[in-house]
């Protein structure tokens, strides 16, 4: 049973919601966002809110039937307020910088890796250490996190690398001396 699934969603009043069917098209001050709801679920739209309705009792209507609420709301909030992820670089001589849209990183690797972001992302750098990568689609940005994030991540021993700003690594201890 879906907890998340029978929330009902508050809409704000500078969004504009079209349901034709299974297509959501959701517009904001910052983007428009579209999604095509599984034919399991029902949607209903009042006023000010949106409730979600499952059309069968089976175990992929249960799934689909929360997910689908997550990503709808998901989708308000995102052209409404917008998504950031801040990454933070850490390491002797570990940077970061902007060359025209695309994201150069030198994080100890022999060539600076060039990371083009996705037409609806944007990526800001500060003090060449720290990473902000924003949008209005949820999933892209912390994709796009993720990615730059693999280009090196911490290293247990010393904590080098890039992680989440306040992802906390796990330390070990190094080799024991004789």
């Amino acid at each position: 049973m879906s907890r998340i699934g029978k929330k009902e969603i508050s809409l704000p009043k500078d969004i504009d919601i079209q349901i034709n069917e299974q297509h959501i098209s959701v517009k904001g001050i910052k983007g428009e966002l579209h999604y095509n709801l599984s034919k399991l679920i029902q949607i209903t739209k009042t006023e000010n809110t949106i409730k979600l309705i499952k059309k069968e009792q089976t175990q992929q209507a249960r799934e689909i039937h929360g997910l689908s609420r997550s990503i709808i709301n998901n989708m308000i909030v995102g052209v409404s307020k917008g998504f950031n992820k801040k990454l933070v670089i850490h390491g002797v001589g570990y940077r970061s910088q902007i060359e025209g849209e695309n994201l150069v990183l030198n994080v100890g690797y022999s060539h600076p890796v060039s990371i083009k972001p996705p037409k609806d992302i944007k990526i800001a750098v500060e003090n060449n250490t720290n990473i902000i990568i924003s949008g209005i689609n949820k999933e892209i940005v912390g994709q796009m996190a993720a990615k730059i994030r693999s280009t090196r991540p911490p290293e247990p021993y010393k904590g080098k690398g890039i992680r989440y700003e306040h992802e906390i690594i796990k330390r070990k201890v190094g080799k024991a001396g004789k």
